[in-house]
């Protein structure tokens, strides 16, 4: 029933406004006020072409812009296994400014564009490409701005990223269905270092937040969520 109910895949709040922004595969990019009730569509396309995907997304806290994935313009997210068997690349990363209400297209092209974080200077946003394995850092200062290049590149399949309050980025990888690989979550620097590897085997991970000194682990195939301290 998902294509009918939506399936909220990125959350993040707007910690001026309160406003949580959600990031619904099937209903595009939603926006909740800090109340809760009924989530409003603010975008569900970008030049003309319908997100089928809509994936992650994080905020600038000091504009209120949102940086969102869509990870394909063919595939919805109940067909996600074969846009990764035959390697789909129509991902789009995109931002979206609410006090123009216009959405942009930053880059074209993706491997199965996944998870987004938006560097601590915001001179850079990343964003996770799983079927190639690697994370792309799009410019948005400086004199590489609207350029792009390889962050890092990984072992495993990367899911969702999230910056610390080091500045530094946890990236949730998975295996992709090769069992003979195995591969855990990996602590990036500011640079894309690997600077640690969990030593744990915790399963197949989506996501890894890090809060308080605990790392807090979500997946779309487990039933639970779990902290590591």
């Amino acid at each position: 029933m998902e294509q009918v109910c939506g399936r909220p895949l990125g959350l993040k709040f707007n910690e001026a406004t309160c406003d949580l922004y959600i990031a619904d595969a099937y209903f595009g990019l939603l926006v909740v006020g800090q109340n809760g009730g009924v989530a409003k569509q603010v975008a569900i396309s970008a030049e003309g072409v319908p997100f089928r995907f809509t994936n992650a997304l994080d905020i600038d806290q000091n504009t209120g812009v949102v940086y969102f994935t869509d990870t394909s313009t063919i595939f919805q997210r109940w067909a996600y296994a074969i846009a990764m068997q035959i390697g789909d690349k129509t991902g789009r990363l995109l931002k979206y400014d609410p006090r123009t209400k216009e959405v942009t297209v930053l880059l074209r092209g993706l491997s199965f564009s996944n998870g987004v974080a938006l560097s601590e200077d915001k001179d850079f946003v990343l964003v996770t490409e799983t079927t190639a394995a690697k994370v792309t850092r799009y410019w948005l200062q400086c004199q590489k701005s609207q350029l792009s290049d390889t962050f890092t590149q990984l072992v495993g399949c990367p899911d969702n990223i999230q910056r610390n309050i080091h500045g530094e980025f946890w990236v949730a990888q998975n295996n992709c269905g090769r069992p003979e690989v195995k591969v855990r979550p990996v602590r990036l620097n500011k640079e894309g270092k690997i600077v640690e590897e969990l030593s744990v085997d915790v399963g197949p991970l989506s996501e890894v937040q890090e809060k308080d000194n605990s790392l807090w682990l979500g997946s779309v195939i487990l039933s639970y969520i779990g902290v590591l301290n």
